[in-house]
């Protein structure tokens, strides 16, 4: 066990993890001068927090300084493989040491977001009387993975991916506790941060293992991909956040009618592995909120499509994504169909006891005869224009107008119709008066 000990070393990120606060890289918005982190240091004071960031950006470091700092005990949970048992004995050891006068415990919970709500709902009521501060990590938006009561209770720090100075730093690091160059051309340098994709404990491992390679000349762009060819597969995982971040760049590109900007956002997910028909579903979706009545091929256009992936599949059925991405990006917009229908929705809740007007009603009884349930309802196509005027809202409820077309491709035609029916409805209502 001591020859263990003798000949075991750490890895060069556990070599090079930082030892303060100021050694962090790329957190100056949380960790610099005017920072938030150290704002509140400065204050003495350190509340409990979540910590959302991508992988290998500092949140554990980051942590374990903070612990440091105030003169915490630091404890850690992993919520992969931690339950309330684990989480009660946090509190016990907290009290303990509250009872002996000691300022309490610092508690890391690393993939927080894994806990289910009755784990999250559990940490309350220790983060409320002081005795634990919680900093939890995460790689998930914290607003849809935790409580709203933990969230209400603790603040929400996003940490950055690591840029490209960042990454050159924590090499230039790893040069210098190495004692030596590192052996690779600039090119494969760039693609060491490349395939590191921001994530600094990624990088140091690559470099790790290119100073134990201890090739005779420095390796280029190709070598490096050659022999990282793990590295690259694990930083391109599916990431949900970034399955978000991609399809709000597709939306948002197809909304502003740019069919190239959305090409490139669609390649990058098909690129990444994501699931086509999570894609077809959202751009399906798009056709009736964002293009809708301007252009009512739309939705018929994104069904076909769907219908056709199903039938060729991928590679050659991507081609059908981008012929509907192409459609919906140069196609008239309007949403008026998405607001009609939500403002709709909430006047119905607002209104929800009113009955229907009589003539509206069946009458399959002579009792709903009496009530003049469906006296004097109107046929259409037996009035002059197809149209009778009637009231169809409410008894008691003034006319809305939910749906209101821009005055754009076919939705032209639309607003030109209703403007045509309110003439009639107008006219119609003089008349019986």
């Amino acid at each position: 066990m001591d020859l263990f000990k003798n000949q075991f070393i750490c890895s060069l990120a556990d070599r090079l993890r930082p030892k303060q606060l100021d050694e962090v890289v790329g957190q100056d918005h949380l960790l610099g001068q005017s920072g938030l982190i150290s704002s509140m240091l400065a204050k003495r004071r350190l509340a409990s927090m979540i910590m959302w960031g991508p992988p290998g950006c500092g949140k554990t470091t980051i942590g374990l300084l903070l612990s440091k700092k105030v003169g915490l005990e630091f404890m850690s949970l992993s919520a992969v493989f931690s339950g309330i048992s684990d989480i009660k004995k946090v509190f016990a050891k907290s009290r303990v040491l509250h009872a002996v006068g000691n300022k309490g415990i610092l508690l890391f919970i690393d993939e927080i977001h894994r806990f289910n709500r009755v784990q999250q709902d559990s940490l309350l009521p220790v983060i409320e009387d002081g005795r634990v501060i919680l900093v939890g990590a995460t790689t998930e938006n914290p607003s849809f993975e935790l409580s709203a009561s933990l969230l209400s209770r603790v603040q929400i720090f996003v940490l950055r991916r690591l840029d490209d100075t960042a990454l050159d730093l924590l090499l230039s690091r790893a040069i210098e506790k190495e004692g030596r160059e590192l052996p690779v051309t600039e090119d494969g340098k760039a693609t060491l941060r490349e395939i590191a994709d921001g994530d600094g404990r990624c990088l140091l491992k690559m470099a790790e293992e290119v100073f134990d390679l201890s090739p005779n000349q420095p390796l280029d762009s190709s070598g490096i991909i050659s022999r990282m060819q793990s590295h690259a597969a694990t930083n391109y995982k599916k990431n949900r956040e970034e399955k978000y971040n991609l399809i709000s760049a597709l939306h948002k590109s197809m909304r502003g009618s740019d069919p190239d900007a959305a090409l490139y956002w669609l390649a990058r997910m098909l690129n990444s592995g994501k699931d086509p028909t999570y894609i077809l579903r959202r751009l399906t979706r798009f056709a009736v909120e964002d293009v809708g009545m301007a252009d009512p091929t739309a939705i018929t256009t994104a069904i076909a499509c769907w219908e056709a992936y199903k039938r060729l599949g991928s590679p050659e059925g991507d081609l059908v994504i981008s012929y509907l991405v192409i459609h919906l990006a140069t196609a008239n917009k309007s949403n008026a169909t998405y607001k009609a229908h939500e403002a709709a929705k909430h006047l119905a809740k607002k209104t929800h006891s009113l009955m229907p007007p009589n003539h509206l009603l069946n009458s399959p009884t002579r009792s709903m005869e009496k009530l003049s349930y469906g006296l004097d309802y109107s046929y259409h196509d037996e009035i002059d224009n197809s149209f009778s005027g009637q009231n169809f809202f409410p008894d008691r409820m003034v006319r809305q107008r939910f749906y209101n077309p821009v005055k754009v491709g076919f939705e032209l035609e639309i607003s030109n119709r209703l403007a045509y029916f309110d003439s009639l409805r107008c006219k119609r209502r003089n008349e019986r008066t």
